[in-house]
Order: C-alpha cells, then sequence, then structure tokens
C-alpha cells in the first residue's frame, strides 16, 4: 500500500467503519491497512471478549488534548460533588436511556427530600450511587459493586427484573433490542459473568497497565455495558462506574462534571459506537474498542473545559485563599457556589435558602466581599439584584 492510501484511510470520515473502508478502498487495500493496524498500531486490553480473545485498541487514535484534563486536576475540597454538576448528570443519564425526569424533581432529590413518584426514585437510587462512590473507602470490588447496583437501580425494580436474591448478577440471558425491537446484542451469558466481571475489577485494580487512566475509564465503561450483568439498568451502572473509577484514581473533581450531559448531546454517535464494535468484529474478528475510546476523547472528555466554571477564577480563588483574606464560611459559601449553581445566577435569598446554615447578613457581607475580590458580578433587575460566577 502507497503512504497516500494510508493516509487517506486514517483519516477517512469513516476509518471506523471497516466495512465502509472495505468498500471505498477495495478487499486488498483494507486488507494491508488492516495488517498496519494490526502489527503497528493496536495494543492488547487485558479484557476479553466473549470468544476469550482479548479487546485491542489504537492509542494513536485516541489521543486526549491535555488542555481537556485540567477540569478533572482541580480540587474542590469542601463538597463531594457539585449539586449543578451532579443535577445536569442524573438529568441526562436517565435521559440517555429515554427516561424522563423534571429538574425540579432531581434538584429536590439532591436536597435531601424523598421521592414521590416512579421518576423521582430512579433520581433518588442516582443520588444514593453518588453518595456511595464519593466516599474513597468504599473501594470497587464485586460485593460494593452488588452494593451500587441494589441502592441505585434494583430497589426501583418490578419483580420480574430483579436480580435473583443473593444473586450477585443475572442468572438469564439478556438482549439489547433496537427501536424495530429486533436484538442487536446480548450480554454475555450468565454462568460466565462472574468470572469476566473478577477480570474487569482486577483490570480496575491494576496500575501498572501504562494505560492512561482517564482513557481507561472509558474502557471500563464501554465493557461493564457490553457485559450487561444484569437484567436492567446497565447503561446507567456503566456510567456511574466511570466515575467510581475516576474517583478512587485521585480524580475527586470528576464529581464536578456531568459526564452523561455530554454523552447525551451526542447520544446517536454513543450508540452508533458501541455498534460500530460489533459490525468490526464480525468484519475482522478482532474486537477493537477504538470507537468507543474516540467517542469519549472527541465528545466527552473535549468538552471538561467548557463547562460552567472558569479555571482563572478557581486560580484566583486559590490566590485568595492563600493571601489569608477570607472566612472558612466565606470559602464554604464559594464552593457552594461553584457546586451548586455553577454559571447560572443567585439572589442572597436563595443561597441563605439552599445553604441553611448561616445567617442572611453573613451571605450579604460574603456577595459583596466576593464581588469586590472580582470573583463574583452582580446584574440588577428592578429592586433585585442577581449574582454569579465572574467569567
Amino acid at each position: 500500500m502507497d503512504p497516500q492510501t494510508l493516509t487517506q484511510m486514517l483519516t477517512d470520515k469513516n476509518t471506523f467503519s471497516f466495512s465502509k473502508l472495505k468498500y471505498k478502498y477495495g478487499k486488498d487495500n483494507f486488507s494491508e491497512y488492516y495488517s498496519l493496524l494490526s502489527d503497528f498500531f493496536y495494543r492488547k486490553i487485558p479484557l476479553k471478549d466473549f470468544s476469550g480473545n482479548h479487546f485491542v485498541y489504537s492509542p494513536a487514535q485516541v489521543q486526549i488534548i491535555s488542555q481537556s484534563l485540567k477540569r478533572l486536576m482541580q480540587d474542590y475540597s469542601g463538597e463531594k460533588y457539585g449539586m449543578k454538576a451532579m443535577e445536569d448528570e442524573i438529568v441526562s443519564t436517565l435521559s440517555i436511556e429515554k427516561i424522563e425526569t423534571q429538574r425540579e424533581s432531581v434538584r429536590r432529590i439532591l436536597e435531601g427530600q424523598a421521592p414521590v413518584s416512579p421518576s423521582e426514585e430512579k433520581a433518588y437510587g442516582i443520588k444514593k450511587a453518588l453518595d456511595f462512590i464519593s466516599d474513597p473507602s468504599n473501594r470497587i470490588t464485586a460485593e460494593n459493586l452488588n452494593k451500587l447496583y441494589q441502592m441505585m437501580i434494583n430497589d426501583y425494580l418490578e419483580p420480574e427484573s430483579k436480580l435473583p436474591p443473593g444473586e450477585l448478577y443475572r442468572n438469564d440471558s439478556v438482549y439489547i433490542i433496537d427501536s424495530f425491537g429486533q436484538p442487536v446484542h446480548k450480554g454475555l451469558d450468565s454462568e460466565k459473568l462472574s468470572d469476566y466481571v473478577d477480570n474487569l475489577i482486577l483490570f480496575i485494580d491494576n496500575d501498572s497497565d501504562e494505560i492512561d487512566q482517564v482513557l481507561k475509564s472509558a474502557m471500563i465503561h464501554y465493557y461493564f455495558a457490553y457485559l450487561h450483568p444484569y437484567f436492567d439498568g446497565n447503561g446507567r451502572t456503566a456510567r456511574i462506574l466511570q466515575l467510581w473509577y475516576l474517583v478512587q484514581k485521585g480524580y475527586t473533581s470528576a464529581l464536578f462534571i456531568p459526564f452523561s450531559l455530554f454523552v447525551n448531546q451526542k447520544k446517536s454517535v454513543y450508540y452508533k459506537s458501541f455498534k460500530l464494535i460489533a459490525e468490526n468484529t464480525e468484519e475482522s474478528k478482532v474486537s477493537d474498542m477504538t470507537p468507543f475510546l474516540y467517542f469519549f476523547t472527541q465528545n466527552v472528555f473535549s468538552q471538561f473545559e467548557n463547562y460552567d466554571v472558569d479555571d482563572d477564577i478557581l486560580a484566583e480563588f486559590r490566590a485568595v485563599l492563600e493571601s489569608g483574606s477570607v472566612t472558612e464560611k466565606e470559602k464554604d459559601l464559594f464552593y457552594f457556589v461553584l457546586s451548586n449553581y455553577g454559571s447560572a445566577e443567585f439572589s442572597t435569598k436563595d443561597l441563605e435558602k439552599d445553604f441553611r446554615n448561616v445567617a442572611y447578613a453573613t451571605v450579604r457581607t460574603f456577595v459583596l466581599k466576593f464581588e469586590e475580590l472580582g470573583l463574583l458580578k452582580s446584574q440588577k433587575y428592578g429592586a433585585r439584584t442577581k449574582y454569579r460566577i465572574h467569567d
């Protein structure tokens, strides 16, 4: 194969669709192209497909822009997760599965109110899961994974969809059905689930495999969904498991970024990446995870730096903290504003009500002081004044 054709195939808009590459460039060119991928691009992942062969991926095609990871490196000490971000996360992860819920309902659940409807129960389950994974002492084990699933999904399922008592995983077959009612994927045979999930947990625990941890989180997400260990709720669990892994590896700010918001914005592409992997496996007999990883690098990780709070504001706030010019209460209030409102406006009454344990005079002093420091800005609406993070 000449270098020009290779370059064209690597940069083709359908480079991750083997059937389209074969059709466009011919069988011989595709055969050479695939041999080059296998010999020089592919790297094995210590996770096996249903045939017992290792998954692979092409690191050269899924580079993460370092700028995108700055948000994951931030320290949001003071809150276990961002309320605004996790509101977006819950609404979006449910929307991906065509489960509609009201933002106001999710907000009430995150504030600690009890669920009063089936959709609120689903949101409440995710809230409990977020509380669970935000505690670093809750390690990822088979038993804790079951705890997570029970509190997030299983407790709210109809009896026929629940796990059998005492079982960690389903005990029967499960199929993913498309919009036409046709099966597009069959989960792993139930008798193999324990061994495969145990191997996934070994992969999660292995820090010496030289795989970028952020990219590895997407591998975990894909593989869990691929196995489909439960009768229902596999997608939500896969998305929470990705966040859980990142928290375990020290990226606690993963709970201040709504991964599922970005997935939901490109939902059709998200599902297409699963389909491409299955189609490519049929074509090549090799399970290549690259299409899914590419989706995450291009549509999720790349969006982190654009979500809500400017990094410069955090840097300015740290400088103010180091100067010793703010009180502990003011520090807690600012972190609360970051995690609850993000870039949205709020009033002093909003902050007094939402923060709860604070006097109105303290809130008033805080907003005026932080506006003077350049960390907040105000906007008048008649007799009312709203504040927001300065951009």
